[in-house]
């Protein structure tokens, strides 16, 4: 038996910099883009890797959530507290020169990890926390 990731969530605050971001930068092809009424939910994902995408979902969608608890979720995405990713690379090094380059946020510039990992981190327009192994 084989079980994959088929799509992990990821809020977006601006979908037009989150594409700027996903597609531009990473240069993950966009497999769908869905709008509805003010919302989109935006389908990406490496183009070698067509079984395995991030879905960009409008956030704290729940009609049930208070104005309270959406302004906490808000907060959370645009602190970095909210949602993670993890990607890998088999050129940590030129593809954070990239991202630098494009203006994406560094929070962790290339580091070999005392256990044993090579990566560094960035926050997405949103906020979230994309770190990046060397593969």
């Amino acid at each position: 038996m084989t079980t994959t990731i088929h799509y992990s969530f990821l809020p977006h605050l601006d979908a037009e910099a989150s594409l700027g971001f996903y597609r531009d930068l990473l240069e993950f092809e966009v497999r769908q883009d869905v709008g509805y009424e003010n919302m989109r939910w935006i389908t990406l994902g490496p183009a070698n890797q067509p079984e395995t995408s991030i879905v960009l979902t409008p956030p704290a969608l729940d009609p049930n959530l208070t104005d309270t608890e959406r302004d906490t979720i808000l907060s959370l995405i645009t602190n970095g507290q909210y949602a993670m990713l993890t990607l890998g690379s088999d050129d940590v090094d030129s593809l954070f020169t990239r991202l630098k380059n494009g203006g994406a946020t560094v929070i962790q510039e290339p580091t070999d990890q005392d256990y044993g990992v090579r990566d560094c981190a960035f926050r997405d327009p949103a906020g979230n926390v994309i770190r990046i192994n060397q593969t």
